[in-house]
């Protein structure tokens, strides 16, 4: 036996002779159907006990007008102890009920400021430019109403913006923190985020501007785990616009190391892998974008996680209901095909 010293080696080989449990191999509809009645109820557990919901006791901190549109700033509480900032937009002077969008944010470290479009720094608007990154604002200037919430260890809900905490220091990862920290408690993070994310599905679905049975969900990146799982957990999310989240966990998770404790629960790669997830999704519309030039989800292995995800739209009846956005630029939104999906699916 050759000896081998390199964890790092050890992860990657067991991945790459990993299968899987619930990976998708089926044809027809039946197939389908009792492979989604297996894997759905095993990936919910993965997620542990989730907090307890409280009031919300929502506080409009600021309303103003701008862009076309009446834009808010949001706080409401998500368990006891802990609140999350919003900000809604919607079009101005259009009545009745309007469909609505979550728009979530992925990594950085604006949170859903940039996602929303807000420009007030330089370094803001260089991160925007860099991703095309504010859907959340296009969206609502396009007709619907959009929301974006600070996932926890982002935006304001990340302690590194208060000079006087230095426990955690500069460098480190706050999502892997907030991940050892909830394991603690039998928890995960990504459960608390899924959660902090229904309750602003429960402030949305309250507003008499918004339609609570026409409501969306995008996201790039990290942004695009949360689409992806927001949609897994919650049946109010109609349709779906994954953004540069198509791999496998083989791939950016175990050989490229591009994953934190936000997007992961424990055993998850024991039962499936990311097209199982995103096939989860189905028969509801998905939209997935894949940039040719992405250099975290690089484009060969994200068609192939988009062809497994292909073949679940197909055995559910839905391959009408799945689109395909392969745009020529990176690790950004490709803006092509938001506009028009979320309007055929929602509007």
């Amino acid at each position: 036996m050759e000896h081998n010293l390199s964890v790092n080696e050890y992860f990657k080989k067991r991945a790459a002779q990993h299968r899987p449990r619930y990976r998708f191999g089926g044809a027809s509809r039946t197939d389908w159907k009792k492979w989604r009645e297996a894997l759905l109820p095993a990936v919910k557990a993965t997620l542990g006990p989730t907090p307890c919901k409280v009031p919300l006791n929502a506080e409009i901190q600021a309303e103003w007008r701008e862009d076309g549109l009446v834009k808010q700033r949001v706080l409401f509480a998500v368990e006891e102890g802990l609140s999350a900032a919003a900000y809604v937009f919607r079009p101005e002077n259009t009545p009745g009920r309007l469909p609505a969008i979550l728009a979530c944010h992925g990594h950085g470290p604006f949170g859903k400021d940039a996602v929303m479009g807000n420009r007030s720094t330089a370094e803001r608007c260089a991160h925007i430019a860099e991703l095309n990154y504010d859907y959340g604002l296009q969206m609502a200037k396009a007709g619907f109403v959009t929301m974006a919430i600070d996932w926890r260890g982002f935006g304001e809900r990340d302690d590194h913006r208060n000079p006087h905490f230095s426990a955690l220091g500069q460098g480190s990862d706050l999502c892997n923190a907030h991940y050892l920290r909830a394991n603690l408690l039998g928890m995960t993070l990504l459960g608390m985020d899924i959660h902090d994310g229904q309750c602003a599905l429960d402030y949305l679905g309250r507003q008499d501007f918004v339609d609570p049975n026409r409501i969306g969900a995008m996201g790039l990146s990290f942004g695009g785990t949360m689409t992806t799982w927001m949609a897994i957990m919650d049946e109010r999310i109609q349709a779906a616009d994954i953004i540069c989240y198509s791999d496998r966990f083989a791939e950016f998770a175990m050989r490229f190391i591009k994953l934190c404790g936000s997007q992961i629960t424990p055993g998850l790669l024991e039962l499936c892998d990311v097209p199982d997830l995103q096939g989860l999704i189905a028969p509801r519309p998905l939209l997935v974008e894949i940039g040719v030039h992405d250099e975290c989800f690089l484009v060969g292995a994200a068609l192939s996680c988009y062809r497994e995800v292909e073949k679940i739209y197909h055995a559910a009846g839905a391959g009408n209901r799945l689109e395909l956005d392969l745009f020529e630029g990176g690790h950004r939104w490709g803006a092509n095909r938001s506009t028009a999906f979320f309007r055929k699916y929602l509007a």
